[in-house]
């Protein structure tokens, strides 16, 4: 069976979708900070039960996929015909989109990877010889941002798709009324 341009799309669209969720839930979920004990010179910190670390890794997972499916689909060949990536290129306003959706892919995989990452090194190393340690959690705000970011690099990822596929009828079109050379 064959794959069509809407089927690409909603697909990633979707795992863009599912994306934003997880992040934006996973900044609500995120605990203020963890509870202080301390002892014989150290601070040992608890911290309550934490979704954010696993939804901040499923939105990482998901904005991986979403944007592994749609540089695929922008280079697959539907219908049995495949257009040169060169072709693709010389379009201006896709090389644009494309670019576009490229660094806002790796700006929203930065911002949703640094506060999962970090919180998950609170939980981990939690045993802190310094008795003023305030037992903190990851910067605020980031992992809503990059869910927001991915939201966008999915929407830009989208567009390219259009533009893709304009620029394929395109060169598909072209390449109908090409005139043939007669040799004698």
């Amino acid at each position: 069976m064959a794959v069509t341009m809407k089927q690409t799309s909603l697909t990633v669209a979707t795992l863009g979708l599912l994306s934003f969720i997880f992040g934006v839930i996973a900044e609500n979920k995120k605990p203020e900070s963890g509870t202080t004990i301390t002892g014989k010179g150290i601070v040992i910190c608890k911290y309550p039960y934490d979704p954010s670390i696993v939804l901040g890794w499923l939105s990482v997972v998901f904005l991986a996929a979403s944007t592994a499916a749609a540089y695929f689909s922008l280079f697959y060949d539907y219908k049995g015909k495949k257009i040169p990536q060169a072709a693709l290129f010389q379009n201006t306003s896709f090389l644009v989109f494309f670019n576009i959706a490229l660094g806002t892919t790796g700006l929203a995989a930065a911002l949703l990877l640094w506060p999962t990452i970090s919180e998950q090194l609170h939980h981990v190393r939690n045993v802190h010889h310094n008795l003023q340690n305030e037992c903190p959690t990851a910067k605020t705000g980031l992992l809503g941002g990059g869910a927001f970011l991915s939201l966008d690099s999915t929407l830009f990822w989208l567009v390219a798709l259009m533009l893709a596929d304009n620029t394929r009828e395109d060169y598909f079109e072209d390449a109908a009324y090409e005139p043939v050379k007669v040799t004698a």
